[in-house]
C-alpha cells in the first residue's frame, strides 16, 4: 500500500491514509484511457443536427419548364440541390454516436487514471471541504494554499457551501464520488479527494 499525507484547507498536514495499490497503484495502458474517452465524448454528442433532402422540402413535383424548345438548360423539380430553395445534397441527417464500453475497462481505466494522479503527485488528499459560509473568496485563498489553479475536486457528499463557492471559478469543477469519470480526472491538472471519498472510491473499484 501506499501511503500518502492528508491536509486540511491551510495545506497543513494532519494525518496520513493508506491507498490501496489494486486502485493507486496498477499498470497503465494508455490504449485503454483512450478507449474509454473517446467513448465517453461520443456519448455527449446529442447527434440531432439535421438537413432536409430534395424529398423533404415541400415544393410542387411538376417540371418547371418543358425539355425542349426554350433554349435554356433541361431542368426537373424545383426542390433540386442546384436550385435555390432546395434540397442539401448529402447533409447531415440524425444518428446515434454513443459507443459501448464494457463496465469491467471503464473500472479499470478509471484505477489507471488515479495512478497516474498518484505517480505525478498531481493527487491531494483533503480532510474535508467543510467552508463556514457560501463566499468565493474564501476558496480561492484556498486553492492559493495548494498553489493550484486547474483542478477537480471531490467530495464524499453534497456540500452546498463548496459547490456555490467554486461555482464562478474558472478551471475548478467539484463532483461527488459517486460521478467520478476518467476524463475529468484526465482533464484537470490536480484531483483533489475527500478522506472519506477515498474509501468509497476503493470499495466500488476493488469489487
Amino acid at each position: 500500500m501506499t501511503v500518502t499525507d492528508v491536509y486540511n484547507l491551510q495545506n497543513e498536514k494532519v494525518s496520513e491514509v493508506e491507498l490501496k495499490d489494486e486502485v493507486f497503484g496498477v499498470p497503465i495502458k494508455r490504449h485503454v484511457l483512450h478507449q474509454v474517452v473517446v467513448g465517453q465524448l461520443s456519448n455527449r454528442r446529442s447527434g440531432t443536427a439535421a438537413s432536409k433532402s430534395r424529398s423533404d422540402v415541400k415544393c410542387s413535383g411538376s417540371k418547371l419548364w418543358r425539355q425542349k424548345g426554350t433554349g435554356r438548360a433541361r431542368v426537373g423539380r424545383g426542390s433540386s440541390p442546384t436550385r435555390r430553395g432546395g434540397g442539401v445534397a448529402f447533409g447531415p441527417s440524425p444518428r446515434d454516436y454513443s459507443q459501448k464500453v464494457p463496465k469491467k475497462v471503464r473500472k479499470a481505466a478509471l484505477r489507471m487514471a488515479l495512478t497516474d494522479k498518484v505517480q505525478n503527485n498531481h493527487l491531494i488528499i483533503v480532510e474535508d471541504f467543510n467552508f463556514p459560509e457560501i463566499k468565493t473568496k474564501n476558496f480561492v485563498l484556498a486553492m492559493q494554499k495548494f498553489d493550484v489553479k486547474k483542478a477537480l475536486i471531490v467530495t464524499d457528499d453534497k456540500s452546498e457551501n463548496l459547490e456555490k463557492s467554486s461555482k464562478n471559478v474558472p478551471l475548478i469543477k467539484v463532483m461527488r464520488y459517486q460521478g467520478l469519470n476518467v476524463y475529468d480526472i484526465l482533464r484537470y491538472d490536480h484531483l483533489f479527494l475527500e478522506r472519506p471519498a477515498v474509501q468509497k472510491i476503493e470499495e466500488a473499484l476493488v469489487s
